[in-house]
Order: C-alpha cells, then sequence, then structure tokens
C-alpha cells in the first residue's frame, strides 16, 4: 500500500518502529560480535590453562628430580659430617637453586593470575615463591655455609665430664641428655648446662648473624618485609601471630599451676638458697639441657608417689627391644589402623642407631622425604628408653604422612600446614602413651585404674605436653625480632632471656652477657627450622586426638571409664580411615579445609588441651591452695641485661610486645 494512504502520525509511528528494528539490528549485530570475541578469549584462556596444566606436570617432574638430587645431599652429609660430604652439600644445594631460578622464570611467564581452576592457581602460586633460590649464588653460597657452619658445630660438641675432666668428649645425645635424665647434683647440672651452651652457641653467633641479612635478603626477593612475615606465610592467616598469642593466654592458666607445683618440689629438694619461693625456676634444675620439657623431675615431684610409675624402659630392656622392634611396633600400630606399611626401602636405607664406625653424625631424630615417591627414611640414634619408644612412633607419623600424599604434586608434598606434619606423629604417641595401651602391648603390669593413677599420668603428660607451649612459643618470637630488625646484634641474649622469663619462667643458672649466644644451643636455632609448627602442634594435636578417639569409640565426655587421657585408638579401622582422608590432602588445599574434614571445626582451638587436662588443672588449683604456693613469678635476679638494654627495651616498645606475647 503507497505511504500516500498514511496519516501523517501513522508514518511517523511507522518511522519509529523501522528506526528501533533497525537499532535492535545493530545491537544485536554488535552483540553478536561481543559473544564472538568473549566466546574467543573463553576459548584463549581455556588453552592458556590447557598450556599451564601441560606445564605445571612437567615441572613437577623436574621438581622431583631436584628436591630428590638436594636431599640425597642433605642425607649424606648430616649423617657423615665430612669435609668431602659439607662440599658436595653445598654444590648440589647451589646447582639445584640455579635450576629452580630458571624454573621459576618459565613459571612467571603464564598468566596464571587470570586462571579459573582454583587448584592449578594455587600451584602456579606456591610456585610463584621460588625461596632461598632467589638468591645471587655468591649470597646464597654465603646463607648455606652459615646454616652448614652451625650445623656442624652442634653435632661436633663436646664437652668435658663433671666428675672426670680430661673425658671431653660427651655430646649432647646421648651422654648431656642422660646427665639431666638422672643427676640430683645440682652443681653437676649447673656446670654441664654452661659448658653445653658455650660448646653449642657462643661460638655460633657470628654465623647466626650471617643467616639472618642472607635469609632476609631472600625474603625481600619473595616479596616479604622479612623472614618473620615469610614464615608467618605458610599459615594462611593475615592474623597469625594473634591467633598464636590467644592460644597462649588459654592455655597459661594451667602452665602456671604446674610451674608453681613443680617449683615447690625443686625448692624443697634443692633448698631456698637455690630455688626461689616466688622467683623464675633455674633453667639447669628441670631434667632437661633446655628446659623445653620437665619429664625427669616427675619422678620426686609425683602427686601419689605411692602409685606405680608408667615408664616402659625397664620393661624394654627386659624384653630384649632393639631399635629394630621398637620400628617394627610403631609399623604394626600404623598398620592397625589401616595405614600403609613402611615399604622396603625405608628399612634398607634409614639409619635407626647411632653406627659405630667414629663418625659425626646429627644424631637429632628427623624423618625424609626424597621426592621420587619410594625412598622415605629416618635417621635416629635410638636407645631403649620409654622416650625413644614414643619419639619413634612420633617419627613413623612423618614417614606415614609422606606415604599418604606421596601421589600429590610436588608442590603439595608437606603438611597442611607446617603443625600439622608434627602433630600426626604426636597424635599416634597420645594412644601409644596410655596405660591402657602399654597393657595391650605387654610393657605394663596390669593394676588399678583409679583418680590418682589417672592425676599422676595426667601430670606426666603435663610436664611433657603443657610445659613445653611457652618454650615452641617463644623460640620463634625471639627469631621474628631478630628478622625484623626490633633484636640487634647487641641485644640476642638478653631479648632470649627476656622472652624465657617472662613466658616460661625460668632463669638462667649464672649470669649471662652478650659473648654467650644461648639460643644457637638449641638444635633448631642451629639448623634454620622454623619452630612455631612445634608450639602448634603440640595443641591441635589434642583437636585431632579427641575427634579420633569419638570416632573409635574410645572417648565419651558423659562417661567416666572412658577417658579422653586414657584413649587409645590401636586397630580402629574408622579412626585411620578418617586421618588417612586428612593427611591425602597434603597442603593442596588450606589448612581450614584439612582441619575441617578430621575435627568438623575450621579453627585450631585450645578446648581439646584444656578438656584432656581439666581433671590435673583442678587438681593442681586445689593443691598450689593448700600449700600456699605463689603462682607466677617475680623479676629474676640473675643479671641477663644490661641496665642500659633494660632502659632500651623500655622505650623501643619491645616490653609492650613482651606483654602481649605473655598476655599479662
Amino acid at each position: 500500500m503507497p505511504c500516500g494512504y498514511f496519516s501523517e502520525t501513522t508514518k511517523k509511528v511507522l518511522f519509529m518502529i523501522m528506526k528501533i528494528i533497525g537499532e535492535l539490528a545493530l545491537v544485536g549485530a554488535i552483540a553478536s560480535v561481543f559473544i564472538v570475541a568473549a566466546q574467543g578469549l573463553a576459548a584463549e584462556r581455556a588453552a592458556e590453562e590447557t598450556a599451564g596444566r601441560e606445564y605445571m606436570r612437567s615441572l613437577d617432574e623436574l621438581m622431583s628430580k631436584a628436591r630428590n638430587k638436594k636431599t640425597i645431599a642433605s642425607w649424606n652429609y648430616e649423617s657423615n659430617i665430612t669435609q668431602h660430604n659439607n662440599e658436595v652439600n653445598l654444590q648440589v644445594a647451589l646447582e639445584v637453586a640455579e635450576e629452580e631460578k630458571e624454573y621459576w622464570k618459565s613459571t612467571m611467564s603464564y598468566l596464571w593470575h587470570e586462571y579459573q581452576d582454583p587448584d592449578l592457581k594455587r600451584m602456579f602460586e606456591k610456585y610463584s615463591k621460588l625461596g632461598t633460590s632467589a638468591l645471587p649464588e655468591d649470597l646464597n653460597e654465603r646463607l648455606i655455609s652459615a646454616i652448614s657452619n652451625m650445623q656442624t658445630n652442634y653435632a661436633k660438641a663436646t664437652i668435658c665430664d663433671y666428675k672426670d675432666r680430661t673425658k671431653c668428649d660427651l655430646h649432647v645425645e646421648p651422654e648431656v641428655t642422660e646427665i639431666f635424665r638422672t643427676s640430683n647434683d645440682a652443681e653437676e647440672l649447673k656446670y654441664t648446662w654452661l659448658e653445653w651452651h658455650k660448646a653449642a652457641g657462643a661460638v655460633s653467633k657470628g654465623n647466626f648473624t650471617e643467616y639472618v641479612n642472607m635469609d632476609n635478603e631472600a625474603a625481600k626477593l619473595n616479596g616479604y618485609d622479612s623472614v618473620a612475615e615469610w614464615w608467618l606465610s605458610e599459615y594462611e592467616a593475615t592474623d597469625s601471630e594473634d591467633q598464636f598469642a590467644s592460644l597462649w593466654a588459654e592455655i597459661k592458666p594451667l602452665y602456671q599451676q604446674i610451674h608453681a607445683y613443680v617449683r615447690r618440689h625443686l625448692r624443697l629438694k634443692y633448698g631456698e638458697s637455690v630455688v626461689p619461693a616466688k622467683g623464675p625456676i633455674p633453667a639447669h634444675l628441670l631434667g632437661n639441657i633446655w628446659a623445653q620439657t620437665w619429664n625427669n623431675v616427675e619422678k620426686f615431684t609425683r602427686p601419689y608417689p605411692e602409685k606405680p610409675d608408667v615408664d616402659v624402659t625397664a620393661a624394654l630392656i627386659a624384653q630384649n627391644y632393639t631399635a629394630l622392634k621398637m620400628f617394627k611396633t610403631a609399623d604394626e600400630f600404623f598398620t592397625s589402623l589401616n595405614l600403609i606399611p613402611m615399604p622396603e626401602l625405608f628399612w634398607e636405607r634409614s639409619i635407626i642407631e647411632k653406627p659405630n664406625d667414629g663418625r659425626d653424625m646429627v644424631c637429632h631424630a628427623s624423618a625424609w622425604d626424597f621426592f621420587d615417591g619410594e625412598d622415605f627414611r629416618i635417621k635416629q640414634c635410638t636407645t631403649i628408653t620409654d622416650a625413644f619408644f614414643k619419639t619413634t612412633h612420633h617419627e613413623m607419623g612423618h614417614i606415614q604422612y609422606y606415604l599418604q600424599y606421596k601421589d600429590q604434586p610436588v608442590i603439595y608434598r608437606a603438611g597442611a600446614n607446617p603443625g600439622f606434619h608434627e602433630a600426626v606423629g604426636d597424635v599416634i604417641a597420645l594412644s601409644v602413651a596410655t596405660p591402657k595401651h602399654l597393657k595391650v602391648m605387654g610393657l605394663l603390669e596390669e593394676g588399678p585404674e583409679d583418680l590418682e593413677s589417672n592425676i599422676n599420668q595426667l601430670y606426666k603428660m603435663g610436664l611433657e605436653k603443657i610445659v613445653f607451649l611457652p618454650f615452641g612459643y617463644l623460640l620463634d618470637l625471639f627469631r621474628y625480632g631478630v628478622f625484623r630488625g626490633t633484636t640487634t646484634t647487641q641485644d640476642y641474649n638478653c631479648h632470649f632471656w627476656q622472652l624465657r622469663e617472662s613466658l616460661q619462667g625460668i632463669e638462667p643458672p649464672a649470669p649471662r652477657s652478650e659473648d654467650d649466644f644461648d639460643p644457637a644451643a638449641k638444635y633448631h636455632i642451629s639448623a634454620d627450622v622454623e619452630y612455631m609448627r612445634y608450639y602448634i602442634s603440640y595443641i591441635i594435636q589434642f583437636q585431632f586426638h579427641r575427634s579420633l578417639c569419638q570416632l573409635a569409640g574410645e572417648y565419651d565426655p558423659e562417661d567416666p571409664t572412658k577417658l579422653l587421657s586414657n584413649c587409645d585408638i590401636y586397630k580402629s579401622t574408622e579412626a585411620g580411615n578418617a586421618l588417612s582422608n586428612m593427611l591425602q590432602l597434603g597442603s593442596s588445599k588450606p589448612w581450614p579445609d584439612a582441619m575441617e574434614a578430621l575435627t568438623g571445626t575450621r579453627n585450631m582451638e585450645a578446648s581439646g588441651v584444656l578438656e584432656y587436662f581439666k581433671p590435673l588443672h583442678d587438681w593442681l588449683k586445689a593443691e598450689n591452695e593448700r600449700t600456699g604456693e605463689f603462682v607466677g613469678w617475680e623479676p629474676s635476679t640473675v643479671p641477663y641485661c644490661t641496665a642500659e638494654q633494660r632502659s632500651a627495651m623500655e622505650s623501643s616498645g619491645f616490653n609492650t610486645r613482651l606483654k602481649k606475647y605473655a598476655s599479662l
């Protein structure tokens, strides 16, 4: 129909409709272009992720070989400390560092920040941190040499015998450890303490300072302000330090009750001239060269001494236990839970006793993953004691973790956070140490399981588990300060002892100065091992234990016959399967996911450890009130800081931080 037949109004409407149709067609065309472009972009990104996934598979194979090579060299050195092995270890470490730099350059060429696959993105993110390999070769060599020098000094450090000063071949293990286990002579203990700290500590101060400087350089190259922030990043939370402090605040009242009770008994044994009524406890009297656990004072401080002691050393010897039998017994515990037995290579290549060929070696017990999915070893100078019976189960726990996550990519072959690895071995040892389990194993005679015996057992455990916590906490608080520069070289020993007095309530047996360097008398300081992992593990292991015990039907808070402190998960496949599910994750997920998989909660909590020790806490409070014992401690009278240092601590804010750490 011709347009002339339409009115002007109708024509305007028709033109408007035609215009709209045209515009819609244009929009549609444009939209089609965008859709095609988006589809192309999506395809491009998918292709990039596919390429990234293929690259990650090849990188995994390369890193497996590199870490295997480095671990073999390290094992050879630590199990036989010679100049040749030291040189090879250094050379291999430098070669691997250069390889890792090249891999890192390739890794950073990928646009992994834009990946949609969270798992692939997590792997790339982990590989984006180069570690100490980021250092230029000359600085990396200085770092490795500084650590190696401290380790060598620690391994070779010897002191003279108190009673026979011509016998000067006493190492920390087993000789010094044995002196602190058995001696009740305050002067012998003081002499041994001072000599060991001189031999193992003071000479490492220069190397420690070099190590701090080089490690901080590496931290900055990895995007951190200092090594403190680098270590804390492993806990994947911005408020980790506050979490650590909050956990200590919850546990501190129980520790203070144990401290007061032990101090009273030490005062009764050694006299008030040696042990002050209200002051810190002298560090050399607590049965351990580092005063980190106090098990060896249990024999004369036991709440109910008439009750039999739960120490199976004599039974182990009487039943002809060897180091191998200890390890086979531990292996059987794990397989009873439906977990993985130790592979043949483990039995062929582990060192479970100190070789008698005169070699120097690092005797500190350790478990090793060689990153090839087949080779796992323990290096341990085993002696037949109650302590090593539990330590063996602990180290085998590390190996079990390695076995469970061995099929994960190399970058995920680690604990969910550093504390998880240590907690896994200990959660097994919690069952192994119970009277119930020891009776099943024929290592403990049948006897009453009354309230008094339970208090004795909890007290013995408390001298290990609760007493350790402030020590485990402060060792890295000290290093955080050093790494951040708030503790200078001139204040090492002063700040270290200020932390020990404030958190542990202990004091050195004699005046100290900056000519001393007592932190390095502890292996983990000399060996560059992050230590907060132990603090965390001693807390979360009780979370794990509570959940596993409930799964095993061994714990019921409403049933007085099923105490958490006497729970043994031996032969519970339900508990073993749940533990396996968590272990297999490695570090492939953030640690709250792993925590939730086993415990149902996503937080690290003190509730498990407090629940476990509640009967002991109640008993100690009543006993300390009955005897009128002062709970807490007044300032030490043993000088370890100068007046100038104390003034500087006040003005620098160190004391304010200290109060926060100590939850005062």
